[in-house]
């Protein structure tokens, strides 16, 4: 049901999409970057940007907080969504890819998919790891239905929304990931059809140059990535309004688009045009870099989308350039440039969306050749690995981490943040001044009733914490005894843990500390005492949240 729902939703959005294009542009039953010249509406990205950066401001003032894609839900928040946040995002998609800014459809589809799934999900009382595979099962059936590839779409889900793939999580993801498909169909949505031509035979050669290839897209994906975040810095540092951001980028579109509408859009009609057709290496390198260009500063300023389409237009580019010039130098090798083509293609979008599966299922779905498709899983493994030595981060989880986020894919680490000291913490600890004696320690706190006491100084701030078999055991040299404080026996001084520190931090400072029990203050600055956490408490804590994850990994739960 979840499957057809966001399969219903795909070709919704979709169709407006084409709809907005022939409005504006004037193109017909066109793709629009595929249109050699443009009718008229070389100044809609102008407007779009303008209705984009008013409504933006608009939203900003009745709503503070930043929409959670499905990556950031399903690592940090358990797979929970906003649905409102979710149709605002997907709107903002559609105009801006309906008014010609360089992003493609496919995060709006993610979006909309996963936030119908976490909508429901959360109606319907799944537990934590049922709803992030649900979102999954949303995201995938989206992806799949957009490309009309189901083995796609699922394992768009594993890769990148889920974060793994098991054996208990693949019905549930395959069957929503199918019926979306089916329900596109059916429907007759238009979805980004593939048109590759046919594969000459695969050679042995064919593996060294191809992997040359991949390392060559990995740079190209980072270097993309990048100049993202960097054309947005700009727009910070010359303090730019945020409102008109968007439309500064449409007048930059809008040249881009006097010199080719290709850069228009996900760039769609212009892959089905270019893959077939013959360019000189200028022509592809201008276009390639003017694809380029485009898709960084619509997303620099301020539009909305995806560049997964487009990251499959820019590694076609690449492919086709790559085995250009291998014809010009080393012709004897005889590289097939529809091999170069779907190599590239799969590359670039590793490098940028990551999922090496996702890509090559893409390529054997397109093609329905497993030869061509071994060819492309080894580059676009050696692509994926390039990535994340040298660079780390997919798109998604690099504007996270522009952001200030520290994950690095969907594996869910957010039970490691709801897991604070707070809610581990005695709230009760056993207490005493730190000028009191030992004898007094011995006294009000005999062996057996407890085995740490937190030391507080005159002004009742944390200074320490005493271990009562320590004081008991000074009490067999009384000279020296009699003159000690518990101030004189107390450990750990300057280390305490806060109500809001969560578990993997926590289980750092005992390590660092060595310390066998901390107390948990209000606040740092205030030192007031207000619990105490045990190591031994919160390694058990941790084990026990572990095995739960991974119970639910595995479908154990």
């Amino acid at each position: 049901m979840l499957g057809v729902g966001v399969g219903l939703s795909v070709a919704l959005i979709g169709t407006l999409s084409s709809a907005l294009h022939a409005l504006l542009f004037g193109i017909g039953g066109e793709h629009l970057s595929g249109v050699a010249r443009l009718p008229r509406g070389y100044v809609a990205p102008i407007a779009g940007g303008l209705l984009l950066g008013g409504a933006s401001w608009l939203w900003r003032r009745r709503r503070s907080t930043i929409a959670v894609d499905p990556v950031e839900a399903n690592a940090l928040h358990g797979g929970r969504m906003s649905l409102r946040d979710s149709l605002w995002v997907t709107a903002q998609t559609l105009v801006s890819n309906g008014f010609g800014a360089s992003v493609g459809l496919e995060g709006g589809y993610a979006q909309m998919g996963s936030g119908l799934a976490s909508k429901l999900g959360v109606f319907l009382r799944l537990r934590r790891n049922d709803l992030r595979v649900f979102v999954g099962c949303g995201a995938g059936a989206a992806i799949g239905a957009a490309f009309g590839a189901p083995l796609t779409g699922a394992f768009y889900a594993f890769e990148l929304i889920v974060g793994t793939y098991t054996v208990s999580t693949a019905g549930a993801v395959l069957a929503a990931s199918l019926a979306g498909v089916l329900t596109a169909r059916a429907v007759r949505a238009t979805t980004y059809n593939l048109h590759i031509p046919p594969v000459g035979a695969l050679h042995l050669a064919d593996y060294p140059s191809t992997l040359v290839l991949a390392l060559i897209c990995a740079g190209l994906g980072i270097a993309l990535m990048r100049a993202t975040s960097l054309a947005e810095g700009l727009l910070n540092v010359v303090r730019a309004p945020r409102a008109l951001r968007p439309a500064f980028g449409g007048c930059v579109m809008t040249g881009l688009a006097l010199i080719t509408p290709q850069v228009l859009a996900s760039g769609h009609g212009a892959l089905g045009v270019d893959v077939v057709g013959r360019f000189s290496i200028g022509a592809l390198a201008l276009l390639i870099s003017l694809k380029m260009l485009a898709s960084t500063v619509s997303l620099g300023a301020g539009f909305r989308g995806g560049l997964f389409f487009a990251s499959l237009f820019l590694g076609a580019l690449v492919g086709k350039l790559f085995a250009t010039i291998a014809a010009l130098v080393a012709p004897q090798l005889g590289i097939d440039p529809t091999i170069c083509v779907l190599v590239g293609m799969s590359s670039f979008a590793v490098a940028v969306i990551g999922g090496p599966l996702t890509m090559s299922f893409l390529v054997l779905e397109t093609t329905g050749d497993f030869l061509v498709t071994t060819i492309v899983l080894a580059a676009a493994v050696v692509t994926g690995l390039t990535v994340r030595e040298t660079f780390g981060y997919s798109f998604s989880t690099w504007r996270l981490h522009v952001r200030g986020e520290t994950i690095r894919s969907a594996i869910d680490v957010g039970w490691m943040r709801s897991l604070t000291v707070g809610r581990m913490m005695r709230r009760d600890p056993s207490t005493i001044a730190a000028t009191a004696g030992l004898a007094e320690l011995r006294r009000r706190y005999p062996l057996g009733s407890t085995q740490h006491v937190i030391a507080l100084d005159d002004a009742g701030r944390y200074a320490g914490i005493a271990v009562v078999a320590e004081a008991f055991a000074s009490a067999e040299r009384p000279e020296e005894d009699a003159k000690r404080t518990v101030a004189d026996i107390a450990h750990w001084t300057d280390a305490a843990l806060t109500p809001a520190t969560n578990i993997k931090e926590a289980v750092a400072v005992f390590d660092r500390t060595e310390g066998e029990a901390l107390a948990v203050v209000e606040d740092r600055a205030g030192g007031k005492v207000i619990g105490l956490l045990t190591e031994g408490y919160a390694l058990r804590r941790y084990a026990e949240e572990l095995e739960k994850h991974r119970q639910g990994l595995t479908g154990d739960a």
